[in-house]
Protein backbone atom coordinates (compact mmCIF):
# COMPACT_ATOMS: atom_id res chain seq x y z
CA UNK A 1 0.00 0.00 0.00
CA UNK A 2 1.49 3.36 -1.03
CA UNK A 3 -1.27 5.68 0.15
CA UNK A 4 0.02 8.70 2.10
CA UNK A 5 3.64 7.63 1.89
CA UNK A 6 5.99 10.49 2.79
CA UNK A 7 7.79 11.84 -0.25
CA UNK A 8 11.00 12.74 1.60
CA UNK A 9 12.14 10.80 4.68
CA UNK A 10 15.26 11.79 6.61
CA UNK A 11 17.00 9.61 9.19
CA UNK A 12 19.44 10.61 11.91
CA UNK A 13 21.21 7.27 12.18
CA UNK A 14 22.16 7.26 15.85
CA UNK A 15 23.31 4.49 18.16
CA UNK A 16 25.94 2.55 16.23
CA UNK A 17 28.55 2.95 18.95
CA UNK A 18 26.17 2.00 21.76
CA UNK A 19 25.00 -1.02 19.78
CA UNK A 20 28.58 -2.27 19.63
CA UNK A 21 29.43 -1.40 23.24
CA UNK A 22 26.41 -3.34 24.50
CA UNK A 23 27.84 -6.39 22.75
CA UNK A 24 31.36 -5.92 24.03
CA UNK A 25 32.65 -4.85 20.63
CA UNK A 26 34.55 -1.84 19.36
CA UNK A 27 32.49 1.12 18.18
CA UNK A 28 33.65 0.46 14.64
CA UNK A 29 31.70 -2.83 14.63
CA UNK A 30 28.55 -0.78 15.16
CA UNK A 31 29.36 1.44 12.20
CA UNK A 32 29.81 -1.60 9.99
CA UNK A 33 26.47 -3.03 11.09
CA UNK A 34 24.86 0.38 10.64
CA UNK A 35 26.08 0.57 7.05
CA UNK A 36 24.35 -2.74 6.34
CA UNK A 37 21.13 -1.40 7.85
CA UNK A 38 21.36 1.77 5.78
CA UNK A 39 21.61 -0.26 2.58
CA UNK A 40 18.57 -2.35 3.49
CA UNK A 41 16.52 0.71 4.45
CA UNK A 42 17.36 2.58 1.26
CA UNK A 43 16.09 -0.27 -0.90
CA UNK A 44 13.04 -0.87 1.31
CA UNK A 45 12.07 2.80 1.53
CA UNK A 46 12.18 3.32 -2.24
CA UNK A 47 10.15 0.14 -2.80
CA UNK A 48 7.53 1.46 -0.36
CA UNK A 49 7.15 4.59 -2.43
CA UNK A 50 9.47 7.07 -0.72
CA UNK A 51 11.04 9.27 -3.39
CA UNK A 52 13.93 10.71 -1.35
CA UNK A 53 15.71 9.15 1.62
CA UNK A 54 18.25 11.43 3.31
CA UNK A 55 20.59 9.85 5.85
CA UNK A 56 22.95 11.56 8.30
CA UNK A 57 26.13 9.57 7.70
CA UNK A 58 28.78 11.92 9.10
CA UNK A 59 28.47 15.44 10.49
CA UNK A 60 31.00 18.25 10.32
CA UNK A 61 31.37 17.84 14.10
CA UNK A 62 32.15 14.12 13.82
CA UNK A 63 35.71 15.05 12.90
CA UNK A 64 36.13 15.72 16.63
CA UNK A 65 36.08 11.97 17.25
CA UNK A 66 39.23 9.90 17.59
CA UNK A 67 41.49 9.65 14.57
CA UNK A 68 41.04 5.88 14.59
CA UNK A 69 37.25 6.11 14.40
CA UNK A 70 37.25 8.84 11.74
CA UNK A 71 39.70 6.90 9.56
CA UNK A 72 37.63 3.74 9.94
CA UNK A 73 34.50 5.58 8.86
CA UNK A 74 36.21 7.14 5.85
CA UNK A 75 37.51 3.74 4.75
CA UNK A 76 34.07 2.24 5.31
CA UNK A 77 32.50 4.93 3.11
CA UNK A 78 34.98 4.18 0.32
CA UNK A 79 34.33 0.45 0.52
CA UNK A 80 30.56 0.86 0.60
CA UNK A 81 30.33 3.39 -2.22
CA UNK A 82 32.44 1.22 -4.50
CA UNK A 83 30.96 -2.16 -3.59
CA UNK A 84 27.29 -1.17 -3.42
CA UNK A 85 27.09 0.83 -6.63
CA UNK A 86 25.78 -2.10 -8.67
CA UNK A 87 23.16 -2.92 -6.04
CA UNK A 88 21.77 0.62 -5.94
CA UNK A 89 21.98 0.84 -9.72
CA UNK A 90 20.02 -2.40 -10.09
CA UNK A 91 17.33 -1.03 -7.76
CA UNK A 92 17.12 2.17 -9.81
CA UNK A 93 18.31 4.31 -6.90
CA UNK A 94 20.21 7.50 -7.62
CA UNK A 95 22.87 8.26 -4.99
CA UNK A 96 23.73 11.90 -4.28
CA UNK A 97 25.65 13.65 -1.50
CA UNK A 98 25.10 16.68 0.69
CA UNK A 99 27.89 18.36 2.61
CA UNK A 100 31.23 20.07 2.30
CA UNK A 101 34.10 18.36 0.51
CA UNK A 102 36.83 19.94 2.63
CA UNK A 103 38.50 18.34 4.62
CA UNK A 104 37.46 14.97 3.18
CA UNK A 105 40.26 12.83 1.76
CA UNK A 106 40.65 12.69 -2.00
CA UNK A 107 39.96 8.94 -2.06
CA UNK A 108 36.69 9.49 -0.22
CA UNK A 109 35.65 12.17 -2.72
CA UNK A 110 36.62 9.88 -5.60
CA UNK A 111 34.40 7.10 -4.20
CA UNK A 112 31.52 9.55 -3.76
CA UNK A 113 31.86 10.70 -7.36
CA UNK A 114 32.09 7.09 -8.54
CA UNK A 115 28.74 6.02 -7.11
CA UNK A 116 26.96 9.28 -7.88
CA UNK A 117 28.11 9.39 -11.52
CA UNK A 118 27.23 5.73 -12.11
CA UNK A 119 23.71 6.07 -10.69
CA UNK A 120 22.87 9.57 -11.96
CA UNK A 121 20.30 8.36 -14.51
CA UNK A 122 18.29 6.19 -12.11
CA UNK A 123 14.65 7.19 -11.63
CA UNK A 124 13.11 5.00 -8.91
CA UNK A 125 14.25 7.17 -6.01
CA UNK A 126 17.08 9.15 -4.46
CA UNK A 127 19.41 8.24 -1.62
CA UNK A 128 20.86 11.49 -0.30
CA UNK A 129 23.90 10.72 1.86
CA UNK A 130 24.78 13.63 4.12
CA UNK A 131 28.52 13.34 4.65
CA UNK A 132 30.62 16.04 6.32
CA UNK A 133 27.29 17.78 6.67
CA UNK A 134 25.91 20.46 8.96
CA UNK A 135 22.57 22.22 8.66
CA UNK A 136 23.84 25.61 9.78
CA UNK A 137 26.86 25.25 7.51
CA UNK A 138 24.55 24.48 4.60
CA UNK A 139 22.55 27.67 5.17
CA UNK A 140 25.76 29.71 5.42
CA UNK A 141 27.13 28.17 2.22
CA UNK A 142 23.82 28.78 0.43
CA UNK A 143 23.86 32.41 1.56
CA UNK A 144 27.35 32.88 0.15
CA UNK A 145 26.24 31.49 -3.22
CA UNK A 146 23.23 33.81 -3.22
CA UNK A 147 25.44 36.82 -2.47
CA UNK A 148 27.74 35.81 -5.30
CA UNK A 149 24.87 35.46 -7.78
CA UNK A 150 23.37 38.79 -6.75
CA UNK A 151 26.77 40.49 -7.05
CA UNK A 152 27.25 39.04 -10.54
CA UNK A 153 23.77 40.00 -11.72
CA UNK A 154 22.63 36.37 -11.99
CA UNK A 155 19.96 36.73 -9.32
CA UNK A 156 17.74 39.65 -8.40
CA UNK A 157 17.36 39.90 -4.64
CA UNK A 158 13.63 40.46 -5.15
CA UNK A 159 13.35 37.02 -6.75
CA UNK A 160 14.68 35.28 -3.67
CA UNK A 161 12.04 33.60 -1.52
CA UNK A 162 11.70 30.57 0.73
CA UNK A 163 11.15 28.27 -2.25
CA UNK A 164 13.96 29.54 -4.49
CA UNK A 165 16.35 29.30 -1.51
CA UNK A 166 16.24 25.50 -1.92
CA UNK A 167 18.14 25.85 -5.20
CA UNK A 168 21.14 27.16 -3.28
CA UNK A 169 21.30 24.32 -0.79
CA UNK A 170 23.68 21.39 -1.34
CA UNK A 171 20.88 19.57 -3.18
CA UNK A 172 17.61 20.96 -4.52
CA UNK A 173 15.25 18.46 -2.89
CA UNK A 174 11.67 18.63 -1.72
CA UNK A 175 11.06 19.50 1.94
CA UNK A 176 11.29 16.70 4.49
CA UNK A 177 7.96 15.08 5.35
CA UNK A 178 9.16 12.68 8.03
CA UNK A 179 12.26 12.93 10.21
CA UNK A 180 13.31 9.78 12.08
CA UNK A 181 15.86 9.67 14.90
CA UNK A 182 16.96 6.38 16.41
CA UNK A 183 18.54 5.48 19.80
CA UNK A 184 16.25 7.43 22.13
CA UNK A 185 17.72 10.90 21.59
CA UNK A 186 15.37 13.87 21.13
CA UNK A 187 17.30 16.50 19.18
CA UNK A 188 17.93 17.34 15.54
CA UNK A 189 21.72 17.74 15.84
CA UNK A 190 22.16 20.37 13.12
CA UNK A 191 20.55 18.15 10.47
CA UNK A 192 18.74 19.62 7.43
CA UNK A 193 17.40 22.55 9.42
CA UNK A 194 15.93 24.46 6.47
CA UNK A 195 14.29 21.41 4.90
CA UNK A 196 12.48 20.20 8.03
CA UNK A 197 10.33 23.28 8.66
CA UNK A 198 7.08 21.24 8.58
CA UNK A 199 8.45 17.73 9.04
CA UNK A 200 6.74 15.22 11.25
CA UNK A 201 9.13 13.78 13.87
CA UNK A 202 9.44 10.14 14.87
CA UNK A 203 11.71 9.14 17.75
CA UNK A 204 12.50 5.57 18.74
CA UNK A 205 14.70 3.93 21.36
CA UNK A 206 15.86 1.38 18.77
CA UNK A 207 19.59 1.65 18.04
CA UNK A 208 20.21 2.23 14.36
CA UNK A 209 21.77 -1.16 13.48
CA UNK A 210 18.51 -2.74 14.72
CA UNK A 211 16.30 -0.24 12.87
CA UNK A 212 15.41 -2.66 10.11
CA UNK A 213 12.53 -2.74 7.66
CA UNK A 214 9.83 -3.56 10.22
CA UNK A 215 10.93 -0.64 12.42
CA UNK A 216 10.91 1.69 9.42
CA UNK A 217 7.37 0.56 8.63
CA UNK A 218 6.31 1.53 12.17
CA UNK A 219 7.52 5.07 11.48
CA UNK A 220 5.56 5.14 8.21
CA UNK A 221 2.45 3.88 10.00
CA UNK A 222 2.82 6.65 12.58
CA UNK A 223 3.16 9.25 9.83
CA UNK A 224 0.04 8.01 8.08
CA UNK A 225 -2.03 8.58 11.22
CA UNK A 226 -1.02 12.21 11.61
CA UNK A 227 -2.97 15.30 10.60
CA UNK A 228 -0.60 17.64 8.76
CA UNK A 229 -2.03 21.17 8.83
CA UNK A 230 0.89 23.33 7.66
CA UNK A 231 -0.41 26.19 9.80
CA UNK A 232 -3.99 25.78 8.61
CA UNK A 233 -7.04 24.64 10.56
CA UNK A 234 -8.54 21.37 9.42
CA UNK A 235 -12.15 20.64 10.24
CA UNK A 236 -13.70 17.25 9.90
Amino acid sequence: MKENIPNHVAIIMDGNGRWATKRGKKRTAGHLEGSKTMEKLAIHAIKRGVKVLSVYAFSTDNFKRSEEEVNYLMNLFIKMFKSKMKIFDKEGIRVIFSGRKHPLRDDVIDAMEYISSNTKNNKNGILNICLNYGGQEEIVDASKRIINDVSNGILSIDDLNKDSFYKYLYQDLDPIDLLIRTSGEYRVSNFMLYQMSYAEFYFTDTLFPDFLESEFDKAIDSFQKRNRKFGNVITK
